[in-house]
């Protein structure tokens, strides 16, 4: 009985000890709307850019941490490296705007 408590803790640990899987969120800019323009994210998440638009876009930080070109009709991915909230804008269409709130 003794020994099945033991495996039963050691499980537990181990579920907790694993680290999570970063994931991969995606934002499209289309008809000159960001979408969604808010997203949560944490550090080590892949934010990937799809621009379905005709013409080029950027995702321009306003701290300076991103300075991402959307040619028409491709993606661009960026991997979040530190926590904070970061707005950001098309530097071509500064009317889009979105905020990323990234949780370390």
């Amino acid at each position: 009985m003794r020994l099945g408590r033991l495996s039963s803790i050691a499980l537990v640990f181990a579920a907790i000890s694993v680290p999570a899987h970063a994931a991969t969120i995606e934002i499209a800019m289309e008809n000159l709307v960001i979408s969604p323009a808010e997203v949560s994210a944490k550090v080590g998440d892949t934010i990937t850019w799809i621009n379905k638009d005709v013409f080029a876009h950027t995702a321009t930080a306003k701290n300076g941490d991103f300075d991402v070109t959307l040619p028409p009709k491709k993606s661009a991915t960026f991997v979040v490296k530190k926590a904070g909230t970061v707005d950001y804008y098309c530097r071509y269409h500064p009317n889009m705007k979105a905020t990323l709130k990234i949780e370390p």
